[in-house]
């Protein structure tokens, strides 16, 4: 965290540090912190009899470092929405907390009252310092959570970034292209509903960001999917160019380019 509270992020830019799974930090060029959907604890581990969901990924920070401007989640599957996690962050200093309607809930039970939390929805927009954050549609992958979503995050003069979060296939999917989104971190381990890494690199090319950051690969033995996969399905669709792929704890920073347009319509 003394890392990314002293990286100077260009004016015209966006950082971006890998956590693992699907967590990401986000910096904006003012200084807006903005954690999304991090994983710091071992909680999956043993909850599916017969999988190995032991973590894989070795801690980048504990939960008590993660001291943020926002804690952002996608839904509440524990791997995203998880109670240690967003408890820790919050004996950090952690004030702010926002996702859709079951991540609200584990908010609650994690200790975070309730002038705290926020509730997000699809198409609906809010300003956390100089970033504005768009919800986005999300298809659920199974019946335990009917609420997720993804989100667009747009520092002020600065590129935009889709996060898909956990999301099935839907053609509703591509309604994101509207926010003409610069980088896209999209899931692709493939399991349990999930985008597989070809379908992933099939929304890529529909909404046609700059670059591409796979998510969703690494952190569970019995559920991961090995990224030179997605790589593969974006060359095999003649989009190779987009791919990079992001390393755990070590900043990607994304500039506009000197063409780089406000899209044509906005919601």
């Amino acid at each position: 965290m003394q890392e990314v509270a002293g990286f100077a992020v260009p004016e015209d830019g966006i950082a971006l540090w890998f956590l693992g799974q699907s967590g990401f930090l986000v910096k904006s060029p003012g200084g807006t912190v903005i954690a999304v959907d991090p994983y710091l604890s071992d909680r999956i581990n043993g909850m599916r009899p017969g999988l190995d969901t032991a973590r894989q990924v070795p801690l980048p920070l504990r939960p008590d470092e993660l001291a943020v401007d926002l804690y952002l989640c996608t839904h509440s599957h524990a791997d995203h929405a998880c109670p240690e996690t967003i408890a820790g962050s919050r004996r950090a200093g952690t004030r702010r907390f926002a996702g859709p309607a079951q991540a609200l809930e584990v908010f609650a039970a994690a200790g975070v009252p309730e002038s705290q939390r926020m509730p997000t929805h699809p198409k609906q927009a809010f300003a956390v310092g100089d970033v504005t954050i768009t919800g986005t549609f999300a298809l659920p992958t199974d019946a335990t959570d009917l609420n997720h979503m993804g989100f667009v995050l747009e520092p002020a003069g600065g590129p935009r970034v889709y996060i898909t979060g956990d999301t099935s296939p839907s053609p509703l999917l591509r309604a994101a292209k509207i926010h003409a989104p610069h980088v896209m971190v999209v899931c692709i381990n493939g399991g349990y509903g999930n985008l597989s890494h070809f379908q992933a690199a099939e929304l890529v090319r529909d909404i046609d960001p700059e670059v591409a950051l796979p998510c969703h690969f690494d952190m569970f033995a019995d559920n991961s999917c090995p990224p030179h996969l997605f790589r593969a399905s974006l060359a095999i669709l003649d989009i190779a160019g987009k791919y990079r792929l992001p390393q755990v704890g070590r900043p990607f920073v994304h500039t506009l380019s000197p063409s780089a347009a406000e899209p044509e319509h906005r919601p």
